[in-house]
């Protein structure tokens, strides 16, 4: 497992967004590369430097070098180990996020569905970085049949032209869902938030901008399980 740690004194904009208590980010890879991968460590050191401990690690399948992913419960177990190793490593008072990249974020989102039966304490929220909503060209087999379980928020980060699932297809599982959830799109987007050169915008730019959105939808929901702030104090009081 990797940790990215939060980054004091950070001057991105959403750092501004003060979370009301630490943050930890478990995130996990997609199907087809690990937590070295350069998509992984740029949103990881991204949110560490807007004051996210960032906590990344490889699924059995991409230590052992095979192709392959593992079945959902060897994945979700190692999820769950990486989420006990990385709380072990925060301080108690830190507020825990679950995420990944597409199959990764998928993952999240079944443990976030059992949570109440994991005893790994509580989730604050599920990050979801290119929702595999079916595999490419298969849309009528869809992965949705355990979003309705989910009692925490999500945040789906989602391309505009994700062949495993566009915003539009994500809109009507969306309303199915009792878990508040944000769909963040980003324009011209791949599965990947990548963007093509001839739209204007830089790569660079596109990450940054994801990257706020995350930092600051963790701090809103840090803010609202936290409650309302203590009314301050009168002169003399």
């Amino acid at each position: 497992m990797q940790l990215y740690p939060a980054e004091s004194g950070a001057a991105t904009p959403s750092a501004t967004a003060a979370l009301r208590t630490p943050a930890l980010l478990v995130l996990a890879h997609g199907a087809g590369a690990g937590q070295k991968h350069p998509f992984m460590v740029t949103i990881a050191r991204g949110l560490a430097a807007r004051g996210i401990d960032v906590a990344t690690f490889d699924f059995p399948y991409m230590q052992q070098k095979r192709k392959a992913p593992d079945k959902a419960p060897v994945l979700e177990a190692a999820f769950r180990a990486a989420i006990a190793e990385a709380r072990g490593q925060v301080t108690p008072e830190h507020a825990t996020f679950i995420g990944g990249k597409s199959m990764g974020g998928r993952i999240a989102t079944h443990l976030a569905a059992q949570w109440a039966d994991l005893q790994v304490g509580p989730c604050r929220g599920v990050v979801a970085l290119g929702y595999p909503l079916h595999p490419p060209g298969k849309p009528e087999q869809r992965r949705i049949a355990h979003l309705p379980s989910i009692a925490v928020p999500v945040l789906i980060v989602q391309g505009e032209r994700d062949a495993f699932g566009t915003p539009a297809e994500l809109r009507p599982v969306v309303e199915t869902m009792r878990a508040g959830v944000t769909l963040h799109v980003v324009e011209g987007g791949d599965h990947s938030l990548a963007v093509a050169r001839s739209s204007g915008t830089a790569q660079k730019q596109v990450y940054e901008h994801v990257l706020d959105t995350i930092a600051a939808w963790m701090a809103s929901v840090s803010r609202a399980a936290a409650g309302p702030p203590p009314a301050p104090l009168r002169r003399g009081a």
